[in-house]
């Protein structure tokens, strides 16, 4: 008998790929001079709306496949999960020093929206594994493109604030998250817890 995602356990996967965006915000607010709400808004909103977006593209993509990988739904959730955390942790630790790369914090959508498609991969392929499980999307996609717009607007007034230091934390904890949660899938589905 499969098992569905609970309201914690789906805010605690939208925190998890919530942290990308946030630490992209951080490295936003280092280059601002002044922050405002509406500057931390467009950041957020960007973010938001693709950590929203790419998890429902990628349930229909994976809705697509059900019938014929059901078998292995947690493997693939798990292995999915995984990998995406192993590579969040792995590209924080390379990454160590860039957040102050950063000269200038432009807000377009010729800079804003290859950020938000870079920080919103993950999400997509979260969202294939979703659909191997009973998940409800409206919540999940609601979820994770409120927090991730939270998350966002205080990753900007961090930055500005306080400077880099959360950068390769947030990644890392982010990236321990989704493994935390792939683990728990695949232990669930063998029964083990």
């Amino acid at each position: 008998m499969r098992k569905s995602m609970g309201i914690w356990e789906l805010l605690i996967l939208a925190i998890g790929l919530a942290m990308d965006a946030f630490a992209v915000s951080i490295c936003k607010g280092l280059a601002m001079e002044r922050v405002t709400v509406e500057k931390a808004g467009i950041v957020g909103l960007y973010f938001g709306i693709f950590q929203a977006g790419m998890p429902l593209l990628g349930y229909f993509v994976g809705m697509q496949f059900q019938s014929v990988i059901v078998s292995v739904d947690h493997w693939i959730a798990f292995l999915l999960l995984l990998f995406l955390g192993v590579k969040m942790i792995y590209e924080s630790l390379q990454s160590k020093g860039e957040a102050a790369g950063e000269k200038e914090a432009e807000l377009g959508p010729r800079s804003m929206l290859p950020l938000a498609v870079a920080t919103s991969i993950d999400a997509l392929a979260v969202g294939v594994s979703l659909a191997f499980l009973r998940v409800n999307m409206v919540r999940a996609v609601t979820l994770i493109g409120v927090i991730t717009l939270v998350l966002s607007m205080t990753g900007v007034k961090l930055g500005h604030m306080f400077g880099g230091k959360f950068r390769s934390k947030a990644e890392v904890l982010g990236g321990v998250i989704l493994i935390a949660i792939g683990i728990k899938i695949l232990l669930e589905h063998l029964n083990v817890l």
